[in-house]
């Protein structure tokens, strides 16, 4: 092996703000209301004043570019770019209810900020914040250890007078969120733990009952005490795999003399479990371990370790057993850790652990993914707290493994270099010492350039000459490039042909298209083959006799859970007056637009048609572009039947000279007469990698067109559905609106309908696994029509890598002239819906994606801490009721109909039915949260979305929360389905992922991988740059969308496979 010196060896959116297009109500005849519960009227609204003082309406300049608002009322919206400038306007003054804002009626100037009113009563321990629905809480969490905001009591006017300033100044108190009781209680500190979750507030029972099984378990809680010990291991290694060899061999050696025949449950860290006390409280060990690093016959290294076991704690299973009973608030973290670890010590040892996953080419058979790639199947499990008691939570999982190296290119050398590295390799070139490695890099020259020194006086020797004549090794492919291993400064040499990938090792980096396929085609189960394989794993860990969970007194049950559920009715829709159906009722998920015109039909006088698909003739692309208009025609829209220009062919590996040069050809045409390009439509090669990724940064960020792209199987096929569905997506990005519910529209909402609601939803995305540099994307997306709640507009910003806080929610800086500054997405998008409706929210949904249980109070109290200061900052005393809401799919629950066989209890693919609701048994015992399966699933086994109420002043009960969720499942913009996770959310989630091709352009194959990682999640939200003053600069900024393609409010997805029901 070639060395540089002589080392040691290592150890073990398009974005959219559409402006909604009047008529649409008409006088149709709706259907009857359903049967909502508890139905609450409309009430009068009470419009109040907007103060100046420096905060005020008014957008911020600098803040974010883009045009607000999506018109609910029809008033065209538009913020201003640029850096902060003096907005002058009259503060407080008043708008008539549901009117537009007045020019100049938003305070501006300096001012200084308005002391708080009253604050909200102190009880952390309780679980809602709010006497009257309007009244303020100063909540910061000092964790942060920023400046403490004071936050105003907000009264609408028809409650109660504005208190004097002393009265303000006396009740300014330090953010804990805070909730009503007595005056007499002692205020907690702020911390997480002083955060109380909503209790539930029943169960629902709106629906029709049914019963459905789930992948949880009944786990018998033991009744043996359970004992913690401290672990201390010198020399100390990070490896867990050495620390568990250490302990193994301890177990085997003392466990019938020192640790009293105990069979002790070890983490791989610091910590060791025993069902019973040890004989000692402290002692020490001496251990041995032999080096497996060599083969056999070789000689061995010994490695000498120190173990020190010393008594740390017992764990009180009595609280956890009063937690499960809902007797007790606080999950007894420590207790189920421990049941975790004793359920897991068995596993372990069995297979190839990858965080709560275990993988075994024994439970499966293995499916090659081409390049060296293979998928296990394997098997997830977590212990939990549920209704029913402890449950284990068993899925299926895939774990792709086993890479291989391969001849390289030039042009492959930095895609493979990301690829290996790394990944641990076993060297084949000295007989039975198969020393293993850990790739670091890849040289940029071949083999036979690369020489190093051998000894001090610098004496060079090439790694070609050092292999023949140290190990008799002669190298065959001169031409590779060697492997770097050891030390990144000073690496070791290795020739890729004397190197062997070591088996089972986790591949976590992008895969290209053609992996992605061949491993969706492996995943993709139907729920009664997936319901087999999770029992058949049960039955294949013999947890009855498992010594761990026998020694431990814990008993798992071999039966799949069966809960109480609900299928929640499908919603009316409302369409245009003029088509032959102006409602709809959905059946099973899903309805058609046959019959039916769009509620409000968009406008495209200008389009032209690019073909970048090399098959696709240009009679077939012409053919194509006439029944998409006429389908656009039919369907209710405006649309110019014949195109500026005639279609153009271009080369795929031209996109940019191609689009610009027909750009400006179109533009020299329509600029005389004062028009714009309405619309591109573009036919995409089915394979096209990068080309659709590079397509939608130049269109809205150079030059500035909504764009339409259609892959070329589906312009051959020419089928009528498609061609449809493309017409819902355009009129969408043209600022149409495709169907509204029929009871937003009869105010039959509760807790929306009564008063301005808005609806937010918000996201983060992270950069793939392998780069460790690029920036993580935010995006926030909020209603802008009330009480519709159908249209969005959408923020987005890049923050530093991996940060799941959002951290543009709510921003300050300083301004030369103004002093501080007060803005971020929450204050611009709550401006944006003040204009496109003329009204203030009074309550807030935030429906948050992407947050893991671990991240609850952290997501928390920093970003409900900045909705509050956002709204602050508009107007004191404005606080409106906020409720706040998890949204996660990255979860292993599964939901399977009881009877396969039984018709009426699934949907056509085998899946329960949309609708279907879970609120008992396998939930939280005793917060807020529930499993709604809204989709139709398509393939697969369907993955219900699991909601969890963090916040909640609105007093939602259980069937207004979940009858509102599923309700707006159906009102996904762009295709003719329920969707699978709230739109809010859904929307924001693409928003954040259509950034990053505005931050990856140059990354080859980022189109196809972003466009797979969002299948299953639908798109519609703005996406749009944000600046602000006083940003991380280490973070690079997303480049600003073009004005007009800010106009409207969609992001594409053309090219995401039709997935939205599909699950893993």
């Amino acid at each position: 092996m070639g060395r540089k010196r002589r080392t040691d060896l290592p150890g073990s959116g398009e974005s959219s703000e559409s402006q909604e297009a009047g008529g649409g109500r008409g006088g149709a005849q709706r259907p009857p209301a359903q049967q909502q519960p508890q139905p609450q009227q409309p009430q009068q609204q009470q419009q109040g004043g907007y103060q100046g003082g420096g905060r005020g309406w008014a957008p911020q300049r600098g803040g974010y570019g883009g045009r607000g608002g999506g018109g609910g009322r029809g008033v065209q919206q538009q913020y201003y770019g640029g850096t902060p400038e003096h907005q002058q306007g009259r503060g407080g003054q008043q708008y008539q209810r549901g009117g537009p804002p007045r020019r100049g009626g938003y305070g501006g100037g300096r001012g200084a900020p308005s002391a708080g009113g009253p604050s909200r009563p102190p009880a952390p321990e309780l679980h809602q914040a709010t006497q009257s629905p309007y009244q303020a809480a100063t909540t910061q969490p000092s964790s942060y250890g920023r400046q403490v905001e004071t936050l105003g009591g907000a009264s609408s006017s028809s409650q109660a007078p504005e208190p004097t300033e002393l009265e303000v100044s006396e009740q300014i108190q330090q953010l804990s969120i805070q909730s009503e009781v007595a005056p007499s209680q002692e205020m907690q500190p702020a911390s997480s733990k002083s955060v109380r979750f909503p209790l539930r507030p029943g169960k629902g029972s709106y629906g029709t009952r049914c019963i459905v099984k789930a992948n949880h378990f009944f786990a018998e809680l033991p009744d043996k005490d359970l004992h913690q010990y401290d672990v201390s291991i010198t020399p100390e290694v990070t490896s867990r795999g050495v620390n568990r060899a250490v302990m193994e061999q301890l177990v085997k050696l003392y466990r019938e003399s020192h640790l009293g025949k105990r069979l002790p449950a070890y983490d791989g860290r610091k910590s060791l479990y025993t069902a019973g006390p040890l004989p000692f409280a402290s002692k020490e060990f001496k251990i041995t371990l032999i080096d497996e690093e060599d083969g056999p016959g070789s000689a061995r290294r010994e490695r000498e370790f120190k173990v020190v076991i010393k008594f740390a704690a017992r764990a009180d299973l009595h609280h956890l057993g009063m937690f499960l009973q809902g007797r007790q608030a606080d999950a007894p973290q420590e207790a189920l850790q421990v049941l975790d670890i004793v359920l897991r010590e068995l596993p372990t040892t069995r297979y190839c652990p990858v965080g709560r996953s275990f993988y075994s080419p024994d439970l499966g058979r293995r499916q090659p993914l081409g390049e060296g790639l293979e998928s296990w199947r394997g098997f997830y499990q977590s212990i939990r707290p549920t209704q029913m008691g402890l449950s284990l939570n068993i899925g299926e999982q895939l774990l792709n493994g086993d890479v291989s190296a391969r001849p390289l290119s030039d042009a492959d050398r930095v895609k493979i270099k990301k690829a290996l590295r790394g990944v641990k390799v076993e060297v084949t070139h000295r007989g039975n010492m198969r020393r293993k490695y850990r790739i670091s890099g890849l040289t940029s020259q071949a083999t036979r350039e690369l020489t190093f020194p051998v000894d001090e006086r610098g004496t060079m020797k090439s790694v070609v000459e050092y292999f023949q004549e140290t190990y008799g090794f002669v190298i065959q492919h001169t031409q590779w490039p060697c492997l770097q291993v050891g030390n990144t400064q000073r690496p070791n040499y290795l020739p890729m042909e004397v190197c062997k990938i070591v088996e089972g090792q986790r591949y976590s980096k992008r895969l290209n298209e053609r992996q992605i396929t061949a491993l969706l085609k492996v995943t993709c189960q139907r729920p009664q083959e997936r319901e087999y394989d999770i029992l058949q794993t049960v039955h294949h860990n013999a947890y009855a006799e498992d010594p761990y969970a026998k020694e431990f007194g814990i008993k798992i049950s071999e039966k799949l859970a069966q809960v109480e559920a609900r299928v929640l009715p499908a919603p009316w829709l409302k369409y245009h007056d003029s088509g032959r159906e102006k409602d709809c009722l959905p059946q099973v998920g899903q309805w058609n637009m046959m019959n039916k015109r769009m509620v409000n039909g968009g406008t495209v006088n200008s389009w032209i048609c690019i073909n970048f698909a090399r098959n696709v003739q240009d009679s077939v692309a012409r053919s194509f572009c006439h029944e998409l208009a006429q389908m656009c025609i039919t369907s209710g829209m405006a649309f110019n039947p014949e195109p500026v220009l005639p279609v153009l062919s271009g080369r795929p590996d031209q996109v940019e000279r191609v689009l610009k040069a027909r750009f400006h050809d179109v533009m020299t045409k329509l600029q005389p007469h004062k028009k714009e390009l309405d619309l591109l439509i573009v036919i995409l090669p089915d394979n096209n990698g990068s080309l659709y990724g590079d397509l939608k940064r130049i269109c809205e960020t150079d030059l500035g067109i909504v764009s339409q792209c259609c892959l070329q199987k589906h312009v051959y096929r020419m089928s009528k559905q498609y061609l449809a569905n493309v017409a819902l997506k355009i009129n969408v990005k043209v600022g149409g609106r495709n169907t509204v519910l029929v009871d937003a529209l009869s105010r039959r909402i509760p807790l929306v309908s009564d008063r301005p609601t808005i609806i937010f939803g918000a996201d983060v995305t992270h950069p793939h696994p392998g780069e460790d540099s690029s920036p993580s994307i935010a995006a926030v997306v909020a209603s802008q029509d009330w009480p519709e709640v159908t249209k969005y507009a959408g923020l987005v910003c890049a923050q530093a890598h991996r940060q799941e806080l959002i951290q543009d929610l709510y921003k300050t800086w300083q301004d030369p002239v103004r002093g501080t500054m007060h803005g971020g997405m929450i204050k611009e998008l709550l401006i944006s819906f003040r204009r496109a409706t003329g009204q203030k929210p009074q309550r807030i949904i935030f429906y948050r994606d992407g947050v893991s249980e671990g991240q609850f109070y952290q997501v928390l109290l920093y970003e409900l801490d900045a909705i509050r200061k956002a709204c602050a900052s508009l107007e004191p005393n404005y606080q409106p009721t906020v409720t706040f809401v998890v949204v996660q799919k990255r979860h292993h629950t599964r939901l399977f109909a009881n009877n396969h066989h039984d018709r009426h209890a699934v949907d056509r693919s085998g899946n329960i039915l949309p609708g279907t609701v879970v609120d008992s048994k396998i939930c939280h015992p005793t917060e807020f949260d529930f499993y709604l399966c809204s989709h139709a699933g398509i393939q697969g086994t369907s993955r219900p979305a699991h909601y969890h109420v963090l916040w909640d002043e609105n007093k939602f009960t259980a069937d207004a929360l979940q009858s509102l969720t599923n309700n707006l499942c159906y009102t996904y913009a762009r295709c003719t389905r329920s969707v699978s996770i709230v739109p809010p959310a859904y929307y924001a989630h693409l928003a954040a992922f259509r950034a990053r091709f505005y931050m990856e352009p140059e990354t080859s194959d980022s189109g196809s991988m972003t466009s797979s990682a969002a299948a299953g999640r639908g798109a519609g939200a703005g996406a749009r740059s944000t600046r602000v003053p006083g940003a991380n600069a280490a973070v690079r900024p997303l480049p600003q969308l073009r004005e007009n393609v800010k106009r409207v409010c969609v992001i594409n997805e053309e090219l995401i496979p039709n997935m939205r029901a599909a699950a893993g």
